[in-house]
């Protein structure tokens, strides 16, 4: 059974660019390496409803907090089987965002921190309910809200494709998020987390999150 790896972060904070560099490490290392991005737009219903209603489709959808939250929950929900394949074929899975985002989002929208309601109300959904599997290591890109905002709008205008949404346009709610994303990193949510930076040695940080002792999942068969 592989190790189920996830990078978290702020919108813009650079979570693609250290998982390339993650498995580029772990691949010169001979180990088998897949990568999954949440949500999975182009690919899940879920998601791509998600992703219009924040573009301001399906009428009220995106001012509802638990009827987001719900799509991105089960757009995981959808996909167990898939990382459950994964995790038995190759030594390392990779995940861009997962459950703690959805715990990190939706408390930030309620204006709540890690240790109330909503993020409770994930864990459980997704952790109990759900099934998806608990992740072996998180990882934390702590980068300044104004940093990842400017990388957010930056590639934007480059690239027509990647328009941002309601929550990639809100600075308060980023603000709040990445606050309850420490939160939740100090409280080792879960699981073991690292908390790095943008200057993060990649190579050392492969090493680290591959080593780390392993962990029971919690995940029917």
């Amino acid at each position: 059974m592989g190790k189920l790896i996830v990078i978290e972060g702020v919108d813009g904070a650079g979570k693609n660019t250290l998982a390339r560099r993650l498995v580029s490490a772990w691949e010169r290392d001979d180990l088998e390496v897949v990568r999954i991005g949440f949500p999975r737009y182009d690919y899940s219903v879920y998601a791509d409803l998600a992703a219009e209603a924040l573009r301001g489709e399906h009428g009220d959808t995106a001012e509802s907090v638990h009827a987001m939250a719900l799509l991105f929950a089960l757009d995981r929900r959808d996909a167990v089987g898939e990382l459950k394949k994964a995790l038995s074929r190759n030594h390392i899975v990779l995940l861009d965002r997962y459950v703690a985002s959805n715990a990190a989002y939706t408390a930030a929208r309620l204006e709540q921190s890690a240790d109330g309601d909503a993020v409770e109300w994930i864990r459980t959904l997704e952790f109990e309910r759900f099934r998806v599997p608990v992740p072996d290591v998180q990882i934390l890109l702590d980068v300044p809200v104004e940093l990842a905002a400017e990388r957010a709008a930056s590639r934007e205008s480059e690239d027509a494709t990647r328009t941002r949404d309601a929550y990639e346009r809100d600075s308060s709610l980023q603000s709040r998020t990445s606050a309850v994303y420490g939160q939740l990193a100090a409280a080792n949510w879960t699981s073991p987390w690292h908390v790095v930076d943008a200057h993060v040695d990649p190579d050392r940080l492969a090493a680290d999150v591959f080593n780390q002792p392993p962990r029971t999942r919690k995940v029917t068969p």
